[in-house]
């Protein structure tokens, strides 16, 4: 009998994507990983492989159904991801295969996308620290100018953050984490003191090493008692995402037309009572913080990433170019491989154990090593 040597390559039919199959906070219990076939790409479609997608704390609030009222499941989950093309249709001119590209939208935990071509955002080059820029990033910078009235470096509104002189004084929490990186590095680059609160030595060592001029671990450090030591003048700007008594502490620190701006308050996401009050919630009620509010003549504005994308196209531009610059640090953590690795990852972030953004590395298959760390 004859034998060849065929060395054909065997043809890819199907890849991995997390599902949400279940509405609830808890990200293991609500979702699931499919195998996907692989279907015909349209003429104006483009096939990506995913190398890098990111870790939010907002991803247990997508799968508890909460940013999409009514919605059913099955449905995709994964805000951010950074790839590179390996199929275009027919009529796309713009990208070419082998192109790096980005794309923020549902569903980006998984190791393929088919996406419009309008929908990919080309990349000047493959790095996972251009993740945190697409959401964290964006975020930072597009709250801070559009509601916080901070001059960035590429605002187009020339007017000085210091035209008055005097020093301005902003809090950032959860300063070692994604966004509030970000915060603390735009805020410094736009004439702030900053002071950013962690809970770690290490994370404290992080903040002094992107320029946090006070960093505050509130795990053995009273917020409150070293802001009114340290800045009795109070707290000019205030950018939130805990909530609870660090928002409580915020609060009671501002200054005399101080603002705080609210990106989230994670805090409340895992029990969900940041959307419904439990009776034994004992949080300042409303009258209370009125009453804060209206004696320093200060406010209080919410900000959500997706009614402010009007900027969102000058935002990144300046966001990559001073990253380019060295202006601007990008941290990541990219130990997390493979798609069976986003529940740990989730988990990880919610221990309150990283440092910049986590980063799921796609590219690598799953290490089980990682498990034993939690």
């Amino acid at each position: 009998q004859k034998i060849t040597n065929n060395k054909t390559h065997k043809k890819k039919m199907s890849f991995k994507k997390i599902q949400v199959v279940k509405l609830s906070s808890n990200f293991r219990e609500a979702t699931r990983i499919i195998d996907v076939p692989f279907t015909p790409l349209g003429e104006n479609e483009v096939l990506v492989k995913v190398h890098y997608t990111g870790i939010n704390a907002s991803d247990i609030n997508f799968t508890s159904g909460r940013y999409l009222p009514g919605v059913k499941p099955p449905f995709d989950a994964g805000f951010e991801c950074l790839g590179k093309i390996e199929k275009i249709g027919s009529n796309v001119t713009k990208l070419n295969v082998g192109d790096t590209v980005a794309y923020t939208g549902f569903g980006c935990f998984a190791e393929y996308l088919i996406l419009k071509s309008r929908e990919a955002k080309k990349m000047p080059f493959m790095n996972p620290e251009i993740i945190p820029l697409l959401v964290s990033g964006l975020t930072a910078s597009l709250s801070l100018e559009q509601v916080g009235n901070v001059t960035l470096p590429f605002s187009n509104d020339p007017v000085s953050n210091n035209s008055n002189s005097r020093e301005k004084i902003a809090l950032v929490t959860a300063a070692a984490g994604g966004t509030g990186m970000f915060a603390v590095q735009l805020l410094k680059l736009s004439g702030y003191t900053v002071i950013g609160t962690c809970g770690s030595v290490e994370k404290q060592e992080f903040l002094r090493s992107i320029g946090c001029d006070l960093p505050v671990n509130y795990k053995t450090e009273n917020l409150q008692a070293v802001i009114k030591t340290k800045y009795p003048q109070g707290l000019d700007l205030v950018y939130e995402s805990i909530g609870g008594q660090m928002f409580e502490q915020a609060v009671n620190c501002l200054a005399t037309n101080g603002k705080i701006i609210v990106i989230g308050l994670i805090s409340k996401y895992q029990d969900q009572s940041a959307f419904v009050k439990s009776a034994n919630d004992r949080s300042m009620n409303a009258s209370t913080l009125s009453m804060k509010l209206l004696a320093k003549s200060a406010s209080i504005q919410g900000f959500f990433l997706n009614h402010f994308l009007k900027d969102a196209h000058r935002h990144m531009k300046g966001l990559i170019s001073l990253l380019q610059e060295q202006k601007l640090r990008s941290a990541v953590n990219t130990e997390f491989c493979g798609i069976e690795s986003v529940p740990e990852a989730i988990d990880y972030m919610y221990q309150g154990k990283n440092i910049g953004k986590l980063i799921v590395d796609l590219s690598k298959p799953y290490s089980p090593k990682i498990q034993s760390r939690l």
